[in-house]
């Protein structure tokens, strides 16, 4: 585990070498390009890709189709559901209140839901909720398919306040747990008094040039901009839609529901590097440094990963190797991640559930140089 200090001290290093413009590429950027045409055919669903140097951009890249009807390609400014990814910014406006000194990580959740009568939530903090330590389950099967189809963030709140055991000692364990996101988001309304997409969009991804990144909601489809579909194969090898009207729990949106670009992304990723200069009007320095700590360990193998706050990390040798997070719903596979050493940020968004992002991950990592 990272000190607050040491991430702080790397970060400033990587903000530093994303000055020298005359630095040569750390990314084999032709082979990257050979493998993902070896990938992806021009008639399926596919993925946009995008390599930033520090601030700069060094590859940038569609392939196959946003939509198998329309036959649209895919590009920069193709639009998907970034899934898990959009739970950094749902642990981003956690810490602006944190930092407005409107909640505390130490708060339990009971402070702000008194009506729930299950002692449990008098025993798991905010903290629990970020990292995925609080012992929730998700059990939400019992639940009507066609509920779970249509449901929205409601739904999985209905959920949570009728639970009453956990599975392990909050603090004690991990197991990613969708649902207490959802939770985390309505507890950003009942702080603010404002809705929580909202909240975001005007305090996280307006302030971040991320100018049309909205959240979902049901049959919101002809508002987002260049929109793409999910797609996964079905029984006899062909691609079928699958998203919202698919996928059960498609359009919650705290836990998995931003639709954004990988172009619009790119600057979400500029945003954290004033971050870590202490620039951003977003986060502080400290504040983005706290949530991208290590909090719960999850594997050893082959590196030691931990989950932070909306963030994973996976140090190497004592050292932050990668930050990043990786999302899938319905059709949808993603990855965005920052390799601090390198000063590298890269994303890959795809509309196909065939495509596999730690292999991607994986290939990616050999390509740096």
């Amino acid at each position: 585990m990272k000190t607050l200090k040491n991430l702080l001290l790397i970060a400033a290093v990587a903000v530093l070498a994303a000055c020298n413009e005359n630095a040569p590429s750390p990314v084999d950027t032709q082979s990257l390009d050979i493998m993902m045409n070896e990938r992806i055919s021009a008639d399926e669903p596919g993925a946009a890709v995008l390599v930033m140097y520090g601030d700069s951009v060094i590859f940038e890249k569609g392939y196959g189709l946003a939509d198998l009807n329309t036959k649209a390609p895919i590009d920069a400014n193709t639009f998907f559901n970034i899934a898990s990814m959009s739970k950094k910014f749902t642990a981003v406006a956690i810490m602006q209140l944190v930092e407005q000194g409107k909640l505390s990580l130490n708060d339990t959740v009971s402070k702000y839901y008194p009506e729930f009568k299950s002692g449990i939530w008098k025993t798991i903090q905010i903290h629990h909720l970020l990292c995925h330590g609080s012992g929730v389950p998700d059990k939400r099967s019992y639940i009507p398919l066609e509920e779970r189809i249509m449901g929205e963030d409601s739904l999985a709140m209905r959920y949570l306040s009728e639970l009453d055991t956990l599975n392990f000692e909050p603090g004690q364990g991990y197991e990613y747990m969708n649902p207490t996101y959802v939770m985390l988001g309505d507890i950003v309304t009942r702080v603010t008094g404002q809705d929580f997409t909202q909240y975001a969009c005007e305090n996280i991804f307006r302030p971040s040039g991320m100018e049309k990144t909205m959240y979902y909601f049901p049959n919101c489809d002809s508002i987002i901009p260049n929109a793409s579909h999910g797609y996964e194969l079905d029984s006899a090898g062909v691609y079928k839609e699958c998203d919202y009207g698919e996928e059960t729990f498609f359009a919650t949106r705290p836990d998995g529901g931003v639709y954004t670009s990988v172009a619009e992304y790119s600057n979400w990723m500029r945003e954290q590097t004033k971050m870590r200069a202490g620039l951003s009007k977003v986060l502080s320095s400290e504040s983005l440094a706290l949530a991208q700590t290590a909090k719960n360990h999850i594997e050893d193998n082959p590196a030691y990963i931990d989950y932070c706050y909306g963030w994973i990390v996976e140090s190497k040798d004592g050292q932050p190797w990668v930050v990043y997070h990786f999302g899938g719903n319905g059709g949808y596979r993603t990855w965005g991640a920052y390799y601090p050493q390198k000063n590298v940020y890269v994303m890959v968004f795809a509309n196909r559930a065939d495509f596999n992002t730690q292999l991607f991950k994986e290939q990616f990592e050999k390509l740096l140089k």
